[in-house]
Formats: C-alpha cells, structure tokens, sequence
C-alpha cells in the first residue's frame, strides 16, 4: 500500500471517529494504519501539508461542531463534549478562536463560520486491462434517458431510485450470471445522438417482467478494464480514462455492441 493511499485511510479514520462513531482518535491506531511511529507520521504530514496533524483534527472538530450548532438544537455542552472537550468553557475558547465569534453567536442566521473541508488525499489512478472474447448472452432489465453531459448526475440518480423502487432487488433475483452482478448498459447505436440511454441489466434466462426490455449481446472480443475506488467517482474515472487515453493510444474498431460497465 502506498504512502498516499494510507494517508487517506487516516483521513477516512478521522472523519468517521468524528462524525459517526463519536470517539477518541486513537494515537496507536493512526500508528498502525499508517504503519510507522505516530511521531513519524506526524513529521511527515506536517512536512507534506504545511499543518500539523493535531491541528488538522482540531480545525475538522471546530468545522462539524459550527455545522451542528447551525443544523441542530444541540446544546452547546452536549457538543463540547461530543467532539472531546473537557468543558463547555474550553471549547467555547477554542471555538471562538478558530470563528471569531463565540458558539451562541454562532446561531444567528446571519453569522458566518470558517469551514476547513475534509482534505482529499490525489491517489494516482491505476487500471488494468484485458482482452478477452466472450460468447454471446442475453441481458434484461430498465432503462432511463438523459441529454449528454447529464450523465454524471442522472445514472447515480437512476441507481438510487432504482434500489428505492426495488428493481435492483428483483434484478438480483433474476441474475444468473457468472459472476453474478449488475451491469450498467450504454447502446452503440447511441453513441453519437444527443439523446442517450443508459439501463441496468442482469444476465437472465427468466421469463420478461412487466415494464424490463431485452437485449442479446452476440459473441465478440471485449476489452475489459477495472476500476477500482468508490462509486460512482471509479466509474466516472475509468470512462475519463477509456475516452481520454486509452483509445487515443490503442485505436482498435468499436464492435456494433453496447458498452457495460
């Protein structure tokens, strides 16, 4: 595992001990996901992001609290020592340095409060792929519609109404492919229109429910690639790459055949 990747590991370990678990961020377990001494680490952040850890952690704190006292009807003692404050009069000292105003001030509709966001760690994309012919099969499923460009917030919009709804469950009933999973389906013919679609579908033999379409793949030689990370950003980022790089540097001829992720 690279240096990066545990960085941001520790990141991810920060915001959910703050956020979700509510608990102490622990000294040895920073050590161990970042697999070196916590002094060395902390040597090692400060050096690469100009802050120390200690005040990275103490500005994410003072950020989430502003965020709850502007969200919530919190009391200010309950949040002080939700984020690890000993009192409700430290905090309000901390508060009150880190804002400028203090956190009963903070409630006013019109006051503002410093945010220091959750740093985002650059990992380096890596992709693997081959090429691999496959026999034919056949896919059903749903489809939805949507304009180039829109694409990025339509098709996660699509999957989350899609798990709403339960059609993801019932295309996880029909699924017989091996491996199993669910694929997102991009039509060639489509390709070049402004009006696009985009479907879930499952490798299936069952009999068509009410409202799903059909559609055979033939049997042909497929590139495949994969994209590892959070969805739909891994995704996203793996089409970015196929379009930008990958097909400028290995100019094969698109098979009349949808493209599935």
């Amino acid at each position: 595992m690279d240096w990066n990747t545990k960085l941001q590991d520790i990141i991810d370990y920060v915001e959910n001990h703050l956020q979700r678990d509510q608990e102490p961020i622990k000294q040895e377990e920073i050590a161990q996901l970042a697999g070196c001494s916590i002094g060395f680490f902390q040597k090692v952040f400060s050096y690469m992001y100009g802050i120390s850890f200690a005040e990275y952690v103490r500005s994410r704190k003072l950020t989430l609290a502003g965020y709850d006292l502007k969200s919530t009807n919190l009391r200010v003692i309950d949040i002080s020592y939700c984020y690890g404050y000993d009192s409700p009069t430290s905090f309000t000292k901390a508060f009150q340095q880190f804002h400028g105003i203090t956190p009963t001030q903070a409630r006013n509709i019109d006051a503002q409060l410093r945010v220091i966001p959750k740093m985002q760690i650059a990992l380096k994309q890596r992709y693997t792929w081959s090429i691999k012919q496959k026999p034919g099969f056949r896919l059903l499923g749903k489809k939805m519609h949507y304009r180039k460009g829109e694409q990025y917030t339509k098709i996660p919009a699509f999957w989350s109404e899609c798990q709403r709804d339960g059609t993801f469950s019932q295309l996880i009933t029909m699924d017989q492919g091996t491996p199993q999973g669910v694929f997102g389906l991009y039509p060639y013919e489509n390709f070049n229109s402004d009006r696009q679609n985009y479907s879930l579908m499952v490798i299936s033999d069952d009999a068509l429910p009410k409202g799903y379409y059909e559609i055979s793949i033939p049997a042909t030689t497929w590139a495949i690639f994969d994209c590892q990370g959070p969805v739909p950003q891994a995704m996203q980022n793996g089409w970015k790459y196929l379009h930008e790089e990958w097909i400028m540097k290995y100019p094969f001829q698109h098979a009349a055949c949808p493209e599935l992720e």
